[in-house]
């Protein structure tokens, strides 16, 4: 099968940077989002990918004319394949990022928005209950020939499979943020998934830039996450039990490792909101006795102040 019409449901901060890769190279791409409200709070998100990618296209003219002396190298992901590449050619990239925000279009209908899909990426909040009401609502909506690809980060696709109503094609396409650097999609199927709607996928991720990372089995947390979260989750407790500060908690990380970034860093990236959602999964972010408790609370507090990471100006850190 192949991949023409994609439909990116959620537009935060990791969906967005999905859309806009997805039109990027080309792909009709629409995006859903429950309310005119919530159109209103994507179109930011798309001007700053716009503008990020934008920085990175004029970068790589001023290496390509040698005056990019003690600046940053042009970047790993998506753009590492431009040394072939024209001025002129660059300039028309340029000019395609600078009009996608627009090209891209929005849908409340949910009807609306599937009527043509060959492809869902799901990237609502990371709530089972979010997602199971997402699915079973789409179900009846799809087109025949549809996949439904979830980007959760720590849920698994059996999970979800029997709301989508099509388990057969339901599967997992996980990215990292800031994908047109790091640009990875994992892709993870479930016990029921056909071995075409897993090659598909993996496919489009070729497709988009992204390097595919093929799952052999279902994972909790992939790969990525697998490695990431149990990090994060103790340099939370570091922070919640008042051992170390954040900042002092990412520079020993930085420095023991040669990482460039700590953990708080990291985490004001994916967004508090998805952290607060992430440690509810563990049962005891329930028990008062807990550590994981106290994390879960110091995370709603963030959020409650309105403190949800980089997108918001402030979370750990504050950002111009």
């Amino acid at each position: 099968m192949e991949i023409k019409n994609v439909v990116i449901a959620g537009s935060g901060v990791l969906g967005s940077q999905i859309a806009f890769q997805t039109a990027f190279k080309g792909f009709d791409t629409h995006i859903w989002v429950r309310s005119e409200a919530s159109i209103e709070r994507s179109k930011p998100f798309l001007n700053r990918w716009s503008e990020e990618y934008v920085k990175e296209l004029e970068l790589c003219k001023l290496h390509k004319l040698g005056k990019a002396q003690g600046m940053p190298e042009i970047a790993e992901g998506i753009f590492s394949d431009l040394s072939d590449v024209s001025i002129e050619e660059i300039d028309e990239k340029i000019k395609l990022v600078q009009g996608l925000p627009e090209k891209i279009q929005h849908h409340t209908s949910l009807e609306d928005a599937l009527k043509n899909a060959d492809l869902v990426i799901e990237a609502v909040s990371e709530d089972i209950d979010v997602k199971r009401d997402f699915y079973s609502k789409m179900a009846p909506l799809l087109p025949e020939k549809t996949i439904i690809a979830t980007n959760s980060s720590t849920l698994l696709p059996s999970t979800f499979a029997d709301y989508t109503g099509r388990p057969e094609k339901f599967l997992a396409l996980h990215f990292a943020n800031l994908i047109w650097r790091l640009n990875t999609g994992e892709v993870m199927g479930h016990d029921r998934t056909s071995q075409e709607a897993f090659d598909t996928v993996v496919k489009f991720a070729e497709d988009i830039g992204m390097i595919p990372l093929p799952l052999k089995k279902e994972k909790a947390g992939y790969i990525l996450n697998s490695l990431f979260v149990p990090l994060a989750t103790a340099a939370e407790y570091l922070w919640a039990m008042d051992i170390a500060e954040p900042s002092v908690i990412d520079l020993t990380w930085k420095k023991g490792t040669n990482a460039t970034k700590g953990p708080f860093e990291a985490l004001d990236i994916i967004g508090i909101k998805t952290a607060y959602n992430v440690i509810l999964l563990n049962p005891e972010s329930k028990d008062e006795s807990t550590p994981t408790y106290l994390i879960a609370q110091k995370l709603k507090k963030m959020i409650d102040e309105g403190k949800l990471g980089k997108s918001s100006g402030e979370g750990f850190y504050k950002y111009k």
